[in-house]
């Protein structure tokens, strides 16, 4: 069992509808504030998304007032633990989208793809007849990927559509009835991704539930089909089995360039994930 430490760090995020994202942003800044939490949280029309930290407590009365805004009763929440603030400030920031794809048409409350629990991934992903997708930048697949998975090499996500569509023949070529799957750090990314592929024709397509984090969380590094490290965006770089923070990783990596979208570490942003 692998010891908590102080530091609660919670990625979460819903997709939702707010009519006036603008008149919840000051209420939510204050209550961070107000229990010493640190990080950024996204606000826009479709919902919120965000990665916060604090004590546990403090993490849990913000997460109170998240959980009244509407449609956010079961928001999604990925909790980890560190021995410091990963974070140096606290923002709430308005956006077009929170996770920027800059494909207007889709919406992931319209349909996704088929969730995946950790536990049943390993079955999908043997699969030969299962295309695996990596839908993350290429600088966090330098880190770490699933054995066998397709590394479209973007640079940022709003990159993933055009990739799609540009290698879409080979991808399915000789397949009959091809079978899509995608992860990502924390299931955000894949929500919009899973769904943009739907709308591109594909009828099978699948995602990992919670993302990375919850498998290396949930799935021991025995049975696990992952070969790396976890990158996040925070000052933790990067993070393995039991969602803990990788000690061997390269000073050289602490000031990678983040894409811009997925906000970067040193301005104590948080990852679209």
């Amino acid at each position: 069992m692998i010891a908590r430490s102080s530091v609660r760090v919670a990625a979460l995020y819903c997709f939702t509808r707010f009519e006036d994202p603008s008149s919840l942003r000051d209420a939510l800044l204050e209550r961070c504030i107000s229990e010493g939490v640190y990080g950024t949280l996204l606000l826009a029309h479709e919902g919120i998304n965000g990665t916060i930290a604090g004590s546990d407590e403090g993490i849990e009365q913000v997460l109170n007032l998240v959980r009244a805004l509407p449609g956010c009763m079961d928001i999604e929440v990925k909790d980890s633990w560190t021995q410091t603030l990963p974070f140096k400030r606290m923002k709430v920031r308005l956006k077009r989208e929170i996770v920027t794809m800059g494909e207007p048409d889709i919406d992931p409350l319209s349909g996704v793809g088929h969730y995946v629990s950790p536990e049943d991934w390993n079955t999908l992903i043997r699969d030969p007849d299962t295309i695996l997708i990596d839908t993350r930048n290429h600088y966090e697949v330098e880190f770490g990927t699933f054995r066998g998975a397709i590394d479209p090499q973007t640079s940022h996500f709003r990159d993933f559509p055009a990739w799609f569509r540009d290698n879409r023949k080979r991808l399915l070529s000789g397949r009959v009835a091809p079978k899509i799957a995608m992860f990502c750090t924390g299931g955000i990314r894949c929500e919009k991704a899973t769904a943009f592929v739907k709308s591109e024709g594909i009828g099978e397509v699948y995602h990992l539930k919670g993302g990375i984090l919850n498998y290396l969380e949930r799935i021991p590094a025995e049975e696990s089909r992952w070969d790396g490290e976890c990158f996040v965006f925070d000052e933790r770089v990067s993070v393995t089995y039991g969602v803990v923070k990788s000690e061997d990783v390269q000073s050289e990596h602490d000031g990678r360039q983040a894409d811009a979208d997925l906000l970067p570490v040193k301005d104590g942003e948080a990852p679209q994930r």
